[in-house]
Parts: structure tokens; C-alpha cells; sequence
């Protein structure tokens, strides 16, 4: 674990939760692992960060918010020029084959459902910021 903390040390993550429970074990398995943790609880709140923060290294998204959906925020982070490439996992407890499918459509990298098995969870974070790394090197 202390090698995976060190290897996520730089790493920053958005995560968009409304349910309290969800967002502070989200938070707590993150930073366990070495990521930097910006949590929002409704799509105007992450609306608010996409404009405010510099880009992260991946956005945990829930479809289910308050005010607006998960499905408009990854229609808004890839249509913003700064955040267009930022890797998005969705993690919500919709499980039909349709919002799955929707949601990789308009842009989401990976979907997890809940409840979620959490070393699972960090390996598709692992994957999805690595793959970006490599098609993205820092300039």
C-alpha cells in the first residue's frame, strides 16, 4: 500500500457525490491512496469547480445530483477546452444497460456501479489516469 501511495502523490481528483456517506468513504479510500480530494455535492457545486480549478488528473462522477445531472456534466467537462481531456469514471447506482451506454457515449472513460468494490474502484482509476498520461505527457 505505501508503494501506491507513493505512486499517487501528485495525482488530484474531482469527486462529485451528493449522497454524505458515499462522498466521505470516497474521499477516505483516495486519499489512502495518495490522491489529492476536491469533493462537491450537487452539479452546480462541480459546475463551480470545472470553472475555478485547474484541471484534475480524473473526475469520479455520480449520474444522480442534485440541481444537475452527471449525464450534463460530462457533456460539459468535454466540451470545455481545459478540461475536454480529463479522464471521467462514473460511479452510480444505475445498473441498466441503457444509462451505462449513455454515459460512455458522452464521454465517461469507465462506469462503475454501487456499490462498488473498492480496490476494484482504484484499479479503473489507475488504468483510466494512466492511459490519459500517456496520451497526454505534461508539456
Amino acid at each position: 500500500m505505501v508503494a501506491r501511495a507513493q505512486q499517487f502523490s501528485t495525482h488530484r481528483a474531482l469527486v462529485v457525490e451528493d449522497n454524505e456517506h458515499v462522498c466521505y468513504m470516497l474521499e477516505f479510500i483516495l486519499r489512502r491512496a495518495g490522491y489529492d480530494v476536491n469533493a462537491v455535492p450537487n452539479g452546480r457545486d462541480a459546475q463551480a469547480a470545472i470553472e475555478n480549478l485547474e484541471p484534475v488528473d480524473v473526475v469520479l462522477l455520480d449520474l444522480m445530483l442534485p440541481y444537475i445531472s452527471g449525464y450534463q456534466l460530462i457533456t460539459e467537462i468535454r466540451e470545455d477546452p481545459l478540461w475536454q481531456h480529463v479522464p471521467i469514471v462514473v460511479l452510480s447506482g444505475k445498473v441498466l444497460e441503457h444509462d451505462i451506454v449513455k454515459a460512455l457515449d458522452l464521454g465517461a472513460n469507465d462506469y462503475v456501479t454501487k456499490p462498488f468494490r473498492p480496490e476494484e474502484l482504484l484499479a479503473r482509476l489507475r488504468r483510466v489516469v494512466a492511459d490519459h498520461e500517456r496520451l497526454m505527457p505534461p508539456s
